[in-house]
């Protein structure tokens, strides 16, 4: 399963690439043939030279110089053009297809996940798979060819010395082979390490206000320091591995280079079978042995270190993704249905239990109850959250299992407590980098209370990140005018006014049960009559099921719960 997941992240270096990496094969190989044909063409010329039997003579090995020259000009000219589109292509469409595949998670899945395993993947991971698996690609095969190529004509020169040769490198190359395993699992563990790095420092930076104000400085810096450490191992033990891979293949070079030349010597010496030209271009094809000996391992170990990352991203892509449905239904015609559902995020401890509820098109209803009753489980349920519930939650008669997800979310908008602005203009945040009407949006800004804020700052104003240039009204004011222009049908708040004043609170609350042809669900912890009058039902949720439900007037002639909790509230 792993290998498959894999397969398809490599496929993604080709797609529509395959030019450029076949061009860069080509220069590779002709690039390599190119060296070889010099090695042979300097015996040549030194045998010339020394007067020992040639085929050509010095005009021809000139002409023959010549096109050598040409030949390795337009190979370096074919790798300018070809490598560095293919390298940049490959890791830039790597990190499509992955962020592609990220965007097909659940709607609540980073509630669940670590989102630096993700931040680091796409960074510093794919760093590593650019270098170590793209650029290493025509390295390894530079070396490959060049190491069998030069084997190829030190048997053509000596089959003898040649096969020496051979029983010499086979056994430091299988050591030195082996042990890109502990470069591999060295570099997950960088990755682990910086993965947890990333977490703690975007917790530091995000929650740098509780720590200020709990005085916890000291304490967070140690747990920093104490990460930075652990990277800082992690990374010390990888150049560790590397080195020592670096040492066996250095060492089998320097076995094959002496063993070589001690039997070339006692031939010289004994028998004297070979030419001062043979002796020189078996000196230098033996370089071209020697030094793949000391490349190819590494190669080879930093390309599994990269298929472990991808790996492990595509392992961690796989989870939390919405099982898709076919219908594309993005109307409510009648209501939204539950019935006798039960969740739990852990198994025996639900969370809802045999919830029975129908919401009509067109009503506003309010959700409310204590803190852990489950009422933003109920609402995250209604956008898709999860599919591991029992009974039946259906738009109209369509199971909810069964509608597409983007058809769901062109049907259902979502308004958080902690709304997200990007470091964008107000227009963008509200359009979400989409194009629409002027007219359209004109009226999401005037229906969610935005025009103030436009005519005072204007549509341009850069919001900050995480919109830290508004206020929370404002930044609420905004989610309300995206659900507008999207035209959905279908608007759940989650606790939005939670951190607001209770004036602003009252306004956003306000606004949002104006909206009209809207089907509106409520999740709030403000129990303010004037509003609470304005709902057609509200929804009282106790330890995860119904306890009542009715309009206002109708509650509080019961003096049950829900009187209790409103009496208390007040």
């Amino acid at each position: 399963m792993r290998k498959s997941n894999i397969r398809q992240f490599t496929k993604q270096f080709y797609r529509g690439n395959g030019g450029y990496f076949v061009l860069a094969m080509v220069q590779t190989v002709l690039a390599t043939a190119a060296q070889l044909m010099i090695s042979w063409l300097l015996q040549q010329i030194i045998d010339l030279i020394t007067g020992s039997n040639t085929a050509f003579t010095l005009s021809e090995l000139s002409i023959i110089a010549v096109v050598l020259f040409v030949i390795v000009i337009i190979a370096y000219m074919a790798a300018y053009w070809s490598k560095p589109k293919f390298i940049t292509k490959a890791i830039g469409q790597y990190k499509e297809y992955a962020f592609e595949k990220l965007s097909r998670k659940g709607i609540s899945a980073f509630s669940g996940e670590n989102s630096s395993l993700y931040i680091s993947a796409l960074s510093n991971d794919a760093n590593t798979i650019e270098n170590g698996y793209l650029s290493n690609t025509f390295l390894l095969i530079d070396n490959v060819a060049t190491f069998i190529g030069a084997l190829a004509l030190m048997f053509w020169y000596n089959p003898m010395l040649t096969m020496i040769s051979i029983g010499l490198t086979i056994l430091p190359l299988a050591a030195s082979i082996l042990t890109g395993n502990l470069v591999a699992k060295a570099e997950k563990d960088v990755s682990d390490r910086n993965e947890d790095y990333m977490s703690t420092l975007r917790d530091s930076l995000t929650g740098f206000s509780v720590i200020k104000s709990f005085r916890a400085e000291a304490q967070i810096c140690r747990i920093y320091i104490e990460k930075v450490r652990k990277v800082s191992g992690a990374k010390c033990l990888r150049r560790k591995m590397e080195l020592i891979v670096e040492m066996l293949s250095s060492c089998a070079g320097l076995v094959v280079q002496m063993g070589v030349f001690l039997v070339g010597a006692y031939i010289a010496l004994t028998s004297g079978a070979v030419s001062a030209g043979s002796v020189l271009v078996f000196v230098q094809l033996l370089n071209y042995v020697v030094n793949p000996i000391g490349v190819i391992p590494k190669c080879l170990a930093e390309r599994k270190a990269a298929q472990e990352l991808m790996e492990k991203l595509a392992a961690a892509l796989d989870e939390n993704v919405r099982e898709e449905g076919s219908v594309d239904k993005r109307e409510l015609c009648d209501a939204i249905a539950l019935r006798d559902l039960s969740f739990g995020y852990e198994d025996g401890k639900n969370v809802l239990n045999h919830v029975d509820l129908r919401f009509e098109k067109g009503k506003r209803y309010a959700i409310v109850g204590a803190s852990g009753s489950g009422k933003s489980t109920l609402l995250n349920l209604l956008m898709a959250s999860s599919g591991n519930y029992t009974g039946s939650i259906n738009y109209d008669d369509t199971p909810l299992q069964e509608i597409d997800s983007k058809a769901l979310y062109d049907m259902v908008s979502a308004i958080q407590q902690n709304v997200f602005i990007f470091n964008a203009s107000i227009r963008d945040n509200i359009t979400m980098f989409s194009d629409f009407p002027k007219e359209e949006v004109d009226r999401a800004i005037a229906l969610s209370g935005l025009t103030q804020l436009i005519e005072h700052r204007g549509e341009d104003y850069l919001c900050g990140e995480n919109g830290s240039g508004l206020s929370g009204g404002e930044k609420q004011r905004i989610s309300i005018a995206r659900s507008l222009l999207k035209k959905s049908q279908v608007l759940l708040v989650d606790e939005a006014t939670a951190a607001l004043d209770a004036e602003t609170a009252y306004r956003v609350i306000d606004s949002i049960l104006d909206l009209e042809n809207m089907t509106c669900i409520v999740v709030t912890h403000d129990l303010d009559r004037p509003l609470l009058e304005r709902y057609d039902e509200i929804v009282v949720l106790k330890h995860g099921s119904i306890a009542e439900q009715g309009s206002f007037e109708a509650l509080m002639e019961r003096r049950e719960y829900f009187y209790s909790l409103f009496t208390v509230s007040q």
